[in-house]
């Protein structure tokens, strides 16, 4: 190997002792690569460096993140999530294991609307654990539930992981939005599935809501407070992303209609007021800024990386591997799985995907499929012990009697159904490719 070779494998080195160091990622990223692009070119490599920032800050589809998450936050300190979580859980808590379902039909609704895991495991933990602990829960299972039900926001659209994948790998938003909505309701049904089981094998586990106490709201009253509470967010996300899936309105003008319409439901629900809009605010601006800041300081990292001949190793890499395509497929993933123990899905998008994607290229692999499989994958690692992110998230908020066992405990079937259901995208590519080809992406 050349000494510019041996440079950009020192890079990556230095990129992971920084990190376990205690450095923040993105000073790590931008440090490692300065460093080794000017040892091995001095500062002529760095020439193209402002046209790529500048690329990245002036990018109209990554426009769309500071709206959704304005979308998101606006709905979530409004209390949309809370009244639909009431309203869902009255409707199905007959059911052993109804109060679970509901709380993973709401992290749908939240994903779709939200797209923020952090603030969706935080809300329905806040909201639900001590409800469902009280109620005669198992730990384990409610803390399981909330996590994997946060989680969905990765894959359900309008998702950040997706906006950026396309960014990456060049598919239009509204291509991986339409592929990622049959897998995110798979999941979705796997959850539900092991949830309907387990509380007919195990009825003590996920206990019914007493008779008497769903008896006191009338079928009137349900209908009303759905209509009140489920209806108008389950309205702006069919319009977000119906009108991106089909064509109507690019990724930025649908998440500004989204932003609109948030703050048009927070007016009618009477919530709105200064100190709730100055917090909406504070959350957009601090999201959006640690998103950008990573994504900037990835560049000089990508840039010192490529120019360095890291995608010529990547490739010789690949070529040593048995089976080809799917071989590499699968290296990838479990490269994914593991690099998520340790990186927050942003850092891996840019650092991990970029490198390997010329090999996919160049095999012919389905970009959007790829890109769905990825964003599962991702989804997982912010379920898998011990360095889940929202296994952290929940221990944030969780009762004293909740113990770090309980939530690993509790993950560790989310995990499995998630592998179960990448394996099924994995089989069946039509899961992800049917819809887009449907509506002609």
């Amino acid at each position: 190997m050349s000494l510019n070779e041996w440079l950009a494998i020192g890079m990556i080195g230095l990129f992971f002792a920084m990190m376990l160091m205690g450095i923040p990622v993105a000073i790590s990223l931008a440090v490692s690569g300065f460093s080794a692009g000017l040892l091995g070119f001095g500062p002529m490599l760095f020439n193209l460096l402002p046209g790529r920032l500048y690329g990245v800050v002036t990018n109209y589809t990554l426009m769309a993140i500071p709206l959704f998450v304005f979308m998101g936050v606006m709905l979530e300190k409004s209390r949309v999530a809370e009244d639909m979580l009431d309203t869902i859980g009255r409707a199905m808590g007959g059911l052993r294991g109804g109060m679970g379902m509901a709380i993973l039909l709401v992290g749908v609704l939240m994903g779709a609307s939200t797209g923020i895991v952090g603030a969706t495991v935080v809300t329905l933990g806040m909201l639900t654990l001590p409800t469902l602990l009280r109620r005669g829960y198992h730990p384990a299972i409610a803390c399981g539930t909330i996590c994997a039900s946060g989680t969905l926001g990765q894959i359900i659209p309008p998702s950040l992981v997706l906006i950026l994948l396309s960014d990456i790998t060049g598919e239009s938003v509204g291509a991986l939005f339409a592929g990622a909505v049959i897998p995110g309701l798979v999941i979705a049904g796997v959850y539900v599935a092991f949830l309907l089981l387990l509380g007919w094998r195990r009825p003590d586990w996920l206990p019914a809501i007493p008779r008497e106490e769903r008896e006191r709201f009338s079928r009137l009253d349900l209908l009303r407070d759905i209509g009140r509470s489920v209806v108008p967010p389950l309205a702006l996300v069919f319009i977000v992303l119906g009108s991106i899936i089909g064509g109507v309105a690019a990724p930025t003008e649908a998440a500004s209609m989204g932003a609109v319409g948030s703050l048009l439901i927070a007016i009618l629900s009477r919530r709105l007021d200064w100190p709730m809009l100055k917090a909406t605010l504070h959350g957009t601006l601090t999201i959006t800024a640690m998103v950008y800041f990573i994504l900037l300081c990835a560049q000089p990292f990508a840039l010192a990386f490529r120019g360095l001949g890291g995608e010529g190793l990547v490739h010789d890499m690949f070529a040593l591997l048995p089976g080809g395509e799917l071989g590499a497929l699968l290296f990838l993933m479990l490269l994914l799985f593991v690099l998520g123990f340790f990186l927050e899905w942003i850092e891996i998008c840019y650092i991990a995907l970029p490198m390997f994607l010329p090999i996919f290229i160049g095999y012919g692999t389905d970009m959007a499929w790829l890109a769905i499989l990825v964003a599962m994958n991702l989804q997982m690692s912010f379920l898998t012990p011990p360095f889940g992110w929202a296994l952290f998230f929940l221990k944030g908020v969780a009762p004293k009697e909740v113990r770090t066992g309980h939530l690993y405990l509790g993950a560790i079937p989310f995990v499995g159904m998630l592998m179960l259901s990448i394996a099924l995208v994995f089989l069946f590519p039509s899961i992800t490719t049917w819809l887009p080809a449907v509506i002609g992406w």
